[in-house]
């Protein structure tokens, strides 16, 4: 049996070394649904964590939630998929404080309630209140932010002044400088470049995953005789009228001419040889 202080400390690990690929995900939720004898302690690592760690980590374990859920039901596990559902509001309130530092994480938190809901692992009224409960947790000083508005509060050299030119690797702390300092945007946060720029890089990686899923249609049902991708598309279309039946005939009619000039070009070189 496994040593519960080795695989606590294990998890954390890869908890603290998700990023926007999908094989870090499925690392640390197969990890988990393995020793789901520890579920309460892991799940316990998973808040530490969100309390504990940056922004972008944090918004990397959110996304990490529904994957988890997955393989745990899959494994028919539920126990992972209760305790989420028992302490969203902890986890929510965690990736995304009231204080402002998690701005930028508002939109990552509403996309996975709207994931975790259309899956069925949280109900619709819950979902419904979370999101008017964060409602203005994405506004910095009057205005919406995001990654990119950081950074360029952060870093554009046309915004800082020739003293600023080279940054600080102190926070200074007296409230003349925390005013002047192109690093807080807002109540003394303080945004790290290298940060900014992981965080600018996942997001435009999940982005580009989801548009090449994008076309996907979702199986909800496990029987195989429904296909769901069939339903919809006989849903979409429109019943045949008389333009479709001259449609087909025009085309029937050029089927049959390629294939009677189809069979004069292989008797020709027939007959050749």
């Amino acid at each position: 049996m496994a040593d519960p202080f080795e695989v606590r400390m294990r998890f954390t690990s890869l908890l603290h070394h998700l990023n926007a690929s999908t094989s870090s995900a499925l690392k640390a939720a197969s990890y988990a649904l393995k020793h789901a004898d520890y579920s309460d302690d892991l799940h316990s690592c998973i808040l530490e964590q969100l309390e504990r760690n940056s922004m972008n980590n944090r918004a990397n374990i959110m996304y990490f939630l529904p994957a988890l859920c997955d393989v745990a039901r899959d494994k028919r596990e539920v126990s992972y998929g209760r305790m989420m559902e028992r302490d969203i509001l902890r986890i929510v309130d965690a990736v995304a404080p009231d204080d402002g530092s998690g701005a930028a994480n508002v939109k990552v938190v509403r996309k996975v309630l709207r994931s975790l809901e259309g899956k069925g692992y949280l109900q619709a009224r819950t979902v419904g209140e979370l999101e008017e409960w964060i409602g203005g947790r994405d506004l910095v000083d009057g205005g919406p932010v995001s990654p990119a508005q950081a950074t360029a509060a952060a870093i554009d050299p046309l915004v800082q002044s020739t003293e600023a030119a080279v940054l600080p690797t102190t926070i200074r702390s007296t409230p003349h400088s925390t005013a002047r300092d192109p690093y807080n945007v807002n109540s003394g946060i303080r945004l790290d470049k290298r940060q900014i720029e992981q965080r600018i890089e996942e997001d435009r990686e999940r982005h580009k995953r989801a548009r090449e899923g994008i076309w996907a249609v979702q199986q909800v049902s496990s029987n195989l005789g429904d296909d769901a991708e069939f339903e919809r598309c006989w849903e979409e279309d429109s019943e045949v009228d008389e333009d479709d039946l001259q449609l087909m005939k025009e085309e029937a009619e050029e089927r049959a001419v390629a294939l009677e000039y189809e069979e004069i070009v292989v008797k020709g070189g027939t007959a050749g040889d």
